[in-house]
C-alpha cells in the first residue's frame, strides 16, 4: 500500500481556498486584483504580486511554474498585460501559457490569473 500524500491548503474560506499543495505540486486559485480603479498594466502587476506571495508561501517561485492560464476582460488588453508579464517572468523560464477573453466575475476585474507550479519538496 502506498504512503498517504500531503494535502495542505491555504487561505481557506468558506467557497474557496486560495492554494493546495499535493505531491510537490501547487495550485492557485484564479487571482484577480484588489485595485479595480487600475489599468490592464496595474491590475496585471498587482495580480502577479499575489500569485509571487502565494509560491512563496508554498516554497516555489515563479521559475516553477509548471501551466498559467490567463483570462482577460478585453482582448484589448492582451499587449499592455504581455508588458506586464515580459517584465516579470524570468527568460529561460517561460512557462506553458494560454491567455483567453472571458466574462469575469466582477465587472472591475481586467484580468484573472491561474497558475500551477512545482514545488521545492
Amino acid at each position: 500500500m502506498n504512503a498517504p500524500t500531503s494535502l495542505q491548503r491555504f487561505h481557506v474560506g468558506p467557497r474557496l481556498s486560495e492554494m493546495a499543495v499535493h505531491n510537490g505540486v501547487a495550485y492557485l486559485a484564479g487571482q484577480v486584483p484588489d485595485s479595480l480603479d487600475k489599468d490592464i498594466r496595474g491590475q496585471t502587476a498587482e495580480v502577479l504580486a499575489m500569485v509571487d506571495r502565494l509560491l512563496a508561501e508554498a516554497g516555489s517561485d515563479k521559475t516553477r511554474i509548471l501551466m498559467a492560464q490567463i483570462f482577460l476582460a478585453d482582448l484589448a488588453d492582451f499587449d499592455g498585460m504581455n508588458a506586464v508579464w515580459d517584465a516579470w517572468v524570468p527568460a529561460g523560464h517561460t512557462p506553458p501559457r494560454a491567455t483567453v477573453q472571458a466574462l469575469l466575475a466582477n465587472p472591475g476585474y481586467r484580468i484573472e490569473v491561474v497558475v500551477t507550479a512545482a514545488t521545492a519538496g
